[in-house]
């Protein structure tokens, strides 16, 4: 699919999508890997085509949707080169069984990243967060990275590296009330920007935050053309998707299920705020 996905994307340009500008821009070179498709790209824009170095950190017990979707938005970007890093190369399970194969470890991953993105989970992500090596690790490459991304309880590991003191940031609803445990300002919203650092909330709301990244990244039309592709248009059969629109008795069942999980990774954030 992602053969087709960039095959896709040159016929936008082709049809002019990035605006008038397009027509007359002159042709940009195409990746080595691509020398054998037979596209006309003299219409191609360049500034669709980038070089970003994207890391999307996995771990034992992370949430696979939480990774699987931006991953969709960021493989999107014409140019990019998106790597998925763990503490090792050997297969990392995800919460709910499906295996992922990392292909750098934590020290081959790329110094210098355009965007640095850490998925979440539960007791994996609690885990990870009590994982002094990985939390180094983030921390440092946070340091010099364009975009620092994170979806779901994957902002608790950015707190724990330090990352969200000061910033307006957004998770989970389960762990919402956590964010202010690592000096961050909670808010509302299934994706919020501030500065360099970009925060989802719940699993699904990965797909939303990979698409705002495409649209910062590259433009509108650009993003526009991967929502097309992905067909992403979400009609859900239940409207249930939130605390506040939920039943309060589905809420409370849910919420209840996060009582230990909450406590604990409290506990882990104030050992890292050194309360």
């Amino acid at each position: 699919m992602t053969q087709q996905r960039r095959d896709f994307l040159r016929q936008m340009a082709l049809a002019g999508l990035a605006g008038s500008a397009a027509v007359t821009a002159p042709a940009a070179e195409a990746p080595k890997a691509d020398a054998t498709l037979t596209h006309d790209m003299t219409a191609f824009p360049p500034e669709w085509l980038g070089k970003e170095q994207i890391a999307m950190l996995i771990y034992p017990d992370f949430t696979a949707l939480d990774m699987v979707g931006p991953h969709y938005m960021f493989t999107s970007l014409w140019g990019a080169k998106v790597n998925l890093v763990a503490a090792s190369r050997e297969p990392v399970r995800s919460d709910a069984g499906l295996v992922f194969t990392p292909n750098l470890t934590l020290e081959e991953a790329p110094s210098d990243l355009d965007i640095l993105f850490v998925p979440g989970g539960s007791t994996g992500t609690l885990k990870a967060m009590q994982d002094a090596r990985l939390i180094a690790w983030v921390a440092d490459r946070a340091r010099r990275a364009k975009l620092v991304a994170s979806v779901c309880t994957g902002a608790m590991i950015l707190g724990q590296a330090g990352l969200l003191r000061g910033k307006r940031a957004t998770t989970h609803w389960a762990t919402h009330s956590l964010l202010k445990d690592f000096g961050a300002q909670a808010v509302d919203e299934r994706v919020v920007w501030d500065g360099s650092l970009v925060t989802g909330a719940g699993v699904s709301a990965g797909l939303d935050l990979g698409l705002s990244v495409v649209g910062r990244l590259r433009d509108k039309p650009y993003a526009q053309g991967v929502q097309l592709l992905a067909e992403y248009a979400p009609t859900p059969p239940y409207q249930a998707g939130t605390p506040k629109t939920a039943p309060s008795e589905v809420h409370q069942l849910m919420g209840s299920m996060f009582n230990g999980l909450v406590a604990d990774m409290r506990l882990t954030a104030k050992s890292a705020l050194g309360a």
